[in-house]
């Protein structure tokens, strides 16, 4: 063979292979650019995640009952006991009801408006057991209905909250329809401009992680409204009102703390450190809530009560809500301290002050400490102080915003609400007769009383 003829074979050679190259580059290419579409992962459902969110679920709706029931009814005299057990269980069954029909529509119907999500979930129209709700990891969902359950135990339990600042003088009649008219009008707006990707309040940046706004602020809100259009207590001022179980209020408050984990860890979504970090923040606010509340009525009271404890137990759990799952177990001590202390000054100062009957502390407590919570949100939530913002996180900016969604929830509910309790008495009347009232509402409003001599 001679050389020409040799080089020409490699040469040959050396050009098949480059091509057989190339055209292997260009068919990886493509199957590189194809990949993506072909091998888009299907959303997964973690079973972790969904048992924890049943339990979550079960744990919120036992805050309302028996947790909130039994807390209000060892605030109230004897002889309205029953009446607030029964006020409570009764916006449980009804609210459950008005969320299948429209309510979880209204709230997370897909809808694209800043202000409600639309009709098109009515009668959980669409929903199935195969449909999934997102989380906030990409590619994990849960089934729809487990999260369907448990925003509806939200749902429940925050016009539950309202009806403390009128216990002992409403019409039951009254309590139901207020209730149906308020979620509508009021707590499911609220719920989607703040929870849902198309709500107002979301887009704004605002931080309220397990319903600092949705909850507490718009329940305090409205009965701080009710309770100045309910009119105070026959006897107010003059009769002895002291709670007559601290036991039982005692006994509600701690079921009131067990079932918010499942409140803030539940609103994490998914069984993880996010979960965990809410966890902790639920022990730790609390904590400190209950010692300051303590410390402070200790100095100004020269005892420290069960009733103060309790009160800070709840003051706590209320600030940490928005903020449990963005800051860190310091600041939430902290937060839980600062709040407790202004809850306290606002029950045992500014109320008396202004002269309304907030019967059972809801707006002195619930809408104060949700206030502070909030705003104390922007923050603690900074890495500075412990929380998981970003590095850049600014304390001045997120603080605005924080403040802005709270304007906007004390205006809408506060107008609402206003206009609501007018509607309510004009067709069925707010207030029982004053023979009634000093009977008691357990055996004029149901018939019945709590114990027997």
């Amino acid at each position: 063979m001679t050389l020409p003829t040799t080089l020409k074979k490699v040469g040959r050679t050396a050009l098949l292979g480059s091509l057989a190259v190339a055209a292997l580059g260009t068919v990886a290419a493509f199957a590189q650019d194809a990949a993506p579409a072909a091998a888009a992962p299907a959303p997964v459902t973690d079973k972790g995640d969904v048992a924890w969110m049943m339990v979550s679920t079960v744990l919120v709706l036992f805050m309302t009952l028996p947790g909130l029931a039994l807390f209000y009814g060892g605030l109230v005299r004897a002889k309205n006991m029953l009446s607030v057990l029964m006020q409570c269980t009764m916006i449980t069954a009804v609210v459950m009801v008005v969320w299948v029909l429209w309510g979880y529509s209204f709230a997370f119907g897909g809808g694209t408006s800043p202000f409600w999500g639309g009709l098109g979930k009515v009668f959980l129209a669409g929903v199935s057991p195969t449909t999934t709700a997102a989380t906030f990891t990409d590619g994990v969902v849960l089934p729809e209905y487990v999260f369907i359950c448990f925003q509806m135990t939200f749902a429940v339990i925050t016009p539950a909250l309202i009806v403390g600042a009128f216990a002992e003088r409403i019409k039951f009649s009254a309590v139901v329809l207020f209730t149906v008219l308020w979620v509508t009008l009021v707590y499911f707006p609220i719920a989607h401009m703040v929870w849902d990707s198309a709500g107002y309040i979301f887009n704004l940046g605002a931080l309220d992680f397990a319903g600092g706004t949705v909850v507490h602020i718009n329940a305090g809100i409205a009965a701080l409204v009710g309770a100045i259009f309910v009119g105070k207590r026959t006897g107010y001022g003059k009769d002895n009102m002291a709670p007559h179980s601290m036991t039982l209020t005692m006994v509600g408050a701690s079921i009131l703390w067990v079932g918010w984990f499942g409140f803030n860890a539940g609103s994490n979504l998914e069984a993880n450190g996010g979960a965990a970090l809410a966890m902790i923040n639920t022990f730790t606010a609390t904590a400190g809530a209950i010692i300051a509340w303590s410390i402070i009525e200790t100095f100004a009271r020269g005892k420290a009560s069960m009733l103060g404890a309790a009160s800070g137990l709840v003051a706590g759990l209320v600030a940490i809500t928005p903020a449990c799952g963005t800051v860190g177990p310091v600041g939430a001590i902290a937060l839980g301290a600062i709040a407790s202390a202004v809850c306290y000054f606002f029950v045992s100062v500014v109320k008396i002050r202004m002269g309304y009957d907030d019967s059972l502390d809801v707006f002195g407590v619930h809408g104060v400490g949700g206030i502070i919570g909030a705003l104390g949100t922007g923050i603690f939530t900074s890495p500075s102080l412990g929380g998981t913002g970003a590095a850049d996180f600014s304390i001045g900016s997120q603080f605005m915003i924080q403040l802005y969604a709270v304007i906007i929830t004390i205006v809408w509910c506060g107008v609402v609400s206003a206009i609501l309790y007018k509607v309510v008495d004009l067709i069925v009347g707010l207030r029982p007769t004053v023979e009634a009232e000093r009977e008691g509402l357990d055996l004029t409003s149901h018939g019945e009383v709590a114990y027997h001599s």
